[in-house]
């Protein structure tokens, strides 16, 4: 068991604080400012030192490898009181006595003094270690890649890397961007656990830091000065109410849901929008297919006969266009273009996913008719991948991956519309709100038709909060809802892929309270 202080964030049970880089400093320094000289590192040591007793009960020789700076003065000090402990330490040291902080330097006289073996050399890959402790950087990164790890700090990286051993990342893996959880492939830690210290940081759970972070725990080291507003909020699917239906409804009361999609060729994208809308609840689902020449058979979903086939729909029920949601893009190719000004136009909630993102990054005038939908009081939902935010924002996809908040806000700032960049640590983001990076889903999820998934779910939930005819109903919150409960219908984790069609009826037996 953990320290009772120490406590472990995923799964994510409630709405956490996330604050960047230097935001953490600004809190480290008024909670050192707080205290005594050195009583901050040495919480922060005692932190390190309890959580890998309780992780690795029975080792008898640790292993530090600690930088120059405070990172190192936290591993220093960790290593003094595991070896007072009765453990066998050793710690590789990269600083200087003469020009390390204070802290540090009142760590490393406290290490010496316990007995702890400090080296200025990397161990050999024949040392053998029960347990690692990676003190190397922490958030001293910073969030240039220009100061990636080299020399001896990127080789303390690698051993740790070789080292086949449970690693304790303290605070963040060395190499990984606090901020962003930017990491280059060869010069990043990759930890077994990461203890957090005062807050946590987003980069442990966007892009590549989950990878490289493996289980995040958080000790805030009895802080109790002035929060720091929160720079984003992790998001689990615990903290979020169910959907009530009330007894005497029918389905008119849950909404309508119109799929328009599916032309020659993907007509199946469009058909997993709409069964994942009608089991998110919507009481009635049209598929609007953009296929210019179907046949029968698409006529109808064997698998979900309730289903409705309604093509141009969008182009000739004006009325229902007013009262109804509609997701638009799964499967549309470039059929789509051809219809996005009408429903730009008139639909009070709109969904867009795929090729009808491509579409409006292709097309300044649609662009300008989506800029005007929030003016209107008309909600939109974005659902891109980082390629498709990367055609939006006109840069590279390796761009919007390096900072994937960052991006999520300028796409905010571009179309005036909620934002749901999808990838690992999905962020939602929206107009005056502060972005929520989600916590839920895993790798098995790259899937072909999961974003489809997706867009569907979120207009079945969009379409019965939004039923009393009220655009702006919760368009976040539905759609911070949606990535929530479609990521955590992927756990736990299993090998391999899972399939869009079985991540629907998943997600189906959740909602309704079934295991």
């Amino acid at each position: 068991m953990p320290p009772s202080s120490i406590v472990k964030i995923l799964p994510c049970d409630r709405l956490w604080p996330l604050h960047t880089a230097m935001a953490t400093r600004r809190i480290e320094q008024a909670c050192a400012a707080a205290l005594p000289a050195h009583t901050l590192m040495r919480r922060a040591g005692d932190a390190v030192a309890r959580l890998s007793r309780a992780l690795a009960p029975h080792a008898t020789h640790v292993w530090v490898a600690a930088g120059p700076g405070n990172n190192g003065g936290d591993g220093l000090e960790a290593a003094a009181q595991l070896q007072m402990a009765g453990l066998q330490v050793s710690v590789t040291w990269l600083g200087d006595a003469a020009r390390a902080p204070a802290d540090a330097k009142d760590a490393l006289e406290r290490a010496q003094a316990a007995g702890v073996r400090i080296e200025a050399q990397l161990p050999g890959d024949a040392v053998e270690c029960d347990f690692a402790i990676d003190a190397l950087l922490g958030i001293g990164l910073g969030n240039s890649t220009a100061r990636e790890p080299t020399g001896a700090l990127l080789a303390a990286v690698q051993r740790l890397n070789r080292i086949g051993a449970p690693v304790l990342a303290v605070d963040l893996p060395s190499g990984l961007a606090a901020d962003t959880g930017h990491a280059t492939a060869n010069a990043c830690v990759r930890a077994s656990h990461t203890l957090s210290l005062l807050s946590l940081k987003p980069g442990l759970f966007t892009a590549s830091g989950r990878d490289h972070a493996g289980t995040v725990w958080l000790d805030t080291l009895g802080c109790n000065t002035a929060p720091e507003a929160a720079d984003a909020w992790l998001q689990g699917v615990s903290n979020l109410p169910p959907v009530a239906r009330a007894h005497a409804g029918h389905k008119g009361s849950f909404g309508d849901v119109a799929v328009v999609g599916g032309a020659r060729g993907m007509r199946g994208a469009a058909w997993l929008a709409a069964r994942a809308a009608h089991a998110a609840g919507a009481g009635r689902v049209f598929v609007d297919s953009l296929d210019a020449t179907p046949d029968a058979t698409a006529a109808v979903d064997p698998l979900r006969p309730e289903l409705m086939f309604a093509a141009g729909w969008c182009e000739r029920d004006a009325e229902a266009l007013k009262h109804s949601t509609v997701v638009c893009g799964c499967g549309g190719g470039d059929a789509v273009r051809r219809v996005l000004p009408r429903l730009l136009s008139r639909v009070p909630r709109l969904v867009l996913d795929a090729d009808a993102l491509n579409a409006v990054a292709a097309d300044a005038s649609l662009l300008a008719l989506l800029r005007q939908r929030r003016e209107r009081q008309q909600a939109t939902v974005l659902t891109p991948h980082p390629l498709e935010a990367a055609r939006l924002l006109g840069c590279s996809a390796a761009e919007v991956q390096a900072d994937r908040l960052h991006a999520a806000r300028r796409l905010v700032a571009m179309t005036d519309c909620v934002v749901v960049l999808k990838g690992s640590g999905s962020v939602i983001a929206a107009p005056g709100e502060v972005p929520h990076l989600n916590a839920t889903g895993n790798g098995s999820l790259a899937s072909a038709g999961t974003g489809d998934v997706l867009a569907g779910w979120l207009g079945g939930l969009w379409a019965q909060a939004g039923a009393t005819g009220d655009a702006f109903v919760d368009a976040f919150r539905v759609a911070a809802r949606a990535v929530a409960e479609h990521g955590a219908a992927a756990e736990p984790e299993c090998p391999g892929a899972l399939r869009a069609g079985d991540l629907i009826e998943i997600l189906y037996r959740r909602s309704r309270g079934f295991a």
